[in-house]
């Protein structure tokens, strides 16, 4: 190799190492922008769209209503369409209501606090820093919106990669899809956020109506059926 060339690989080297660690200081500096947005809220309001993808049948399922969020970790998320369904994260136990079944299940509210859960993740509140390894994964198609993906460090069956669309601006999240061990994936998008939100206590406790006949689970380490909590 000539002298030049060998100048001019040591340059293109040197640029692709800086380009690097520019990416990762980005990245970085992203993720605590985000994370200090969702410190600095409170609670929010939004409307979501969710489609669910089975991998090994192709099937896809999609849904859309309203998410409310109250800190440190109160969550209610009432699908409209296309079945009226509740899911209700309360100070002491996670509720999944089924009106038209007249069903309910009852859970651990522990399933939704490990830092991994779409819960946690979906409300700005898990610790990516801490929890997942972040890469950019940006692309045309993303458009305005900062693309990344993360692996979570203790990967778990329900949750082995997991990739967030950010709001440049607010540093809000705009989309969020988790994937399971099986590569089933669950995709949700958030629109109309309103942070800050009054909200009440009423908002996020939940009584069985009537004639509902109740599945507790509250015992179960690892539930059959959990759904929003992977």
């Amino acid at each position: 190799m000539s002298r030049l060339l060998r100048i001019l690989f040591c340059a293109f080297l040197a640029l692709g190492l800086f380009a690097q660690s520019a990416s990762a200081a980005d990245i970085s500096a992203t993720v605590k922008k985000m994370q200090a947005a969702y410190a600095a809220m409170q609670s929010f309001r939004a409307d979501f769209t969710q489609e669910l993808l089975q991998r090994e049948t192709g099937m896809t399922e999609k849904r859309q209503g309203v998410i409310l969020f109250q800190k440190p970790l109160r969550v209610r998320w009432e699908t409209a369409a296309p079945h009226a369904e509740l899911l209700m994260v309360t100070d002491e136990e996670i509720w999944n209501y089924l009106p038209d079944e007249e069903l309910a299940y009852r859970y651990s509210r522990a399933l939704a606090e490990d830092s991994r859960s779409l819960i946690q993740v979906i409300t700005g509140q898990s610790a990516l820093s801490r929890d997942f390894d972040v890469e950019s994964a940006q692309s045309e198609e993303d458009g305005k919106l900062i693309h990344l993906l993360l692996y979570p460090k203790e990967p778990t069956t329900e949750l082995t990669e997991a990739q967030l669309w950010l709001d440049p601006d607010s540093a809000l999240i705009r989309r969020a899809m988790v994937m399971d061990f099986y590569g089933n994936t669950n995709t949700i998008e958030l629109g109309n956020i309103t942070p800050n939100v009054a909200v009440s206590d009423k908002d996020f406790r939940f009584t069985p109506p009537a004639g509902t006949e109740v599945e507790d689970h509250v015992e179960a380490k690892h539930p059959a059926s959990r759904p929003l909590l992977n």
